[in-house]
């Protein structure tokens, strides 16, 4: 019998502020961070990974979060686990005294999400399928149990996500082989980060129409006259037929948000994402009604499967974004995408971040070739950082992501990239904190 021995955690943070990577009108110098963790296996099996993100401080409070889950998995049966990681799940939303902590919100939530993560990544392994196909390949009435229907059951019943499985499995086989000759359709973020000057802009907008993207998208927010230009100026360089989505990171009241995006909507902006606080169903609502056509998409932030019900009963997004981190992992984005399946909302992923695209790629794949059938108006978010620390990173090809074939859920990095980027210890920052020193003794 192997078990698990180990819950080994780490604080891995990439100075990604430097070069205003990832800057928006909220976040304007986040350094992009993972508080990663690994399960080690008895007898040399399998390792599960994984990781849910941050951006710089704070981090160490999210690793902390994680390792209080220790007592939780070290010492479980991995087969078990593995037939089962709703098991887990349920014992980690469960745990009472840190559930006070959200209940199923914030900084825990995000822990269990990074554990139940890691436990789909070695069962994935086990199976030797990558997870994706792990998902598509279950039997619809074992999925549906994966997933906790208290709190959405008004909306989304045990036997209705059967049901939606059961029609998803019809000719999946088929599906299979379409994504693995042509991938899935992503966008980019790549060229729209606050923090670029215009000519960065545009030299980064034309090569993703280069590189066969159909949609890219702007960070918006701080300053109405320098997004009138900005959107101008991509507009220009993309042309009139490739989308361009719009991204305000929550910056605004709702009002506000109305008046900024029609002030922009000359420039046929997609959608608008984010326009006021993740937790505001109404508001979105409100948002919603003010800005038609442009769509109104959220959900990176959304912080459950309790909040994403809400926004679909009420009609208050065009677009849901799930993350692969944000909420319980798996098993709760199993519950999100069946709801949206539903409510015939389509999911675009947000992939922003450390090896969110590494990972929010299977959730996508499985949604196509197993549940919706479609990736109609569905595309994932791609942005061109960081992949090389990752053993099986995400390979874009005619702006499309391609299906990953290694076993697993792609969260495994490589041991270097934790060895030089583990906070403050590690060869990076050892050497950086070191220069900082000098200076301030020079």
């Amino acid at each position: 019998m192997s078990v698990i021995t180990a819950v080994e955690t780490y604080d891995i943070r990439f100075p990604t502020s430097r070069e205003l990577d990832g800057s928006d009108a909220m976040n304007p110098d986040p350094d992009y961070s993972a508080a990663y963790l690994v399960l080690r296996t008895s007898g040399g099996g399998h390792e599960g990974h994984g990781f849910t993100f941050t951006i710089g401080r704070g981090n160490d409070v999210q690793v902390a979060a994680i390792a209080s889950l220790r007592h939780h998995v070290v010492g479980r049966d991995v087969a078990e686990l593995c037939a089962d990681p709703g098991a887990l799940y349920r014992d980690l939303i469960g745990d009472s005294q840190l559930r006070w902590l959200g209940p199923e919100k914030g900084v825990m939530h995000m822990a269990i999400g990074a554990v139940v993560n890691a436990v789909w990544d070695l069962a994935a392994k086990r199976e030797g399928k990558p997870l994706w196909q792990l998902l598509a390949d279950a039997e619809p009435e074992w999925l549906a149990s994966q997933v906790d229907y208290r709190y959405i059951a008004d909306a989304l019943t045990p036997e209705e996500a059967v049901e939606l499985l059961r029609r998803g499995k019809q000719g999946a086989a088929d599906r299979t082989d379409l994504l693995l000759a042509r991938g899935y359709p992503a966008y980019t973020t790549s060229p729209g980060w606050l923090g670029y000057d215009d000519e960065k802009l545009v030299r980064l907008a034309k090569q993703a129409v280069a590189d066969g993207f159909t949609q890219i998208k702007l960070k918006v927010g701080a300053d109405l006259a320098d997004d009138v230009r900005r959107c101008r100026t991509a507009r220009a360089a993309v042309g009139p037929d490739i989308r361009m989505a719009i991204d305000a990171n929550q910056r605004w009241n709702v009002g506000e948000a109305i008046e900024w995006t029609n002030a922009l909507a000359e420039f046929e902006p997609y959608w608008i994402e984010e326009p006021t606080s993740p937790d505001d169903i109404l508001g979105h609502a409100a948002v919603r009604a003010g800005v038609a056509p442009v769509k109104v998409a959220t959900g990176e932030h959304v912080q459950n499967r309790i909040v994403f019900k809400q926004l679909l009963q009420a009609g208050a997004i065009d677009v849901l974004q799930l993350d692969s981190a944000r909420v319980a992992g798996v098993n709760e984005n199993l519950a999100i995408l069946l709801l949206a399946a539903k409510f015939g909302v389509p999911v675009c992923p947000h992939a922003g971040g450390v090896g969110l695209c590494e990972l929010v790629q299977h959730l996508s794949m499985f949604d196509y070739v197993a549940l919706t059938a479609t990736t109609e108006d569905r595309v994932i978010e791609f942005v061109d950082h960081l992949h090389q620390h990752f053993l099986d990173p995400v390979v874009i090809e005619a702006g499309h992501y391609r299906a990953p074939t290694l076993p697993g859920f792609s969260a495994q990095m490589h041991q270097a990239a934790i060895d030089t980027y583990t906070y403050p210890d590690g060869g990076f920052w050892t050497a950086d904190l070191a220069g900082d020193d000098k200076e301030l003794t020079a």
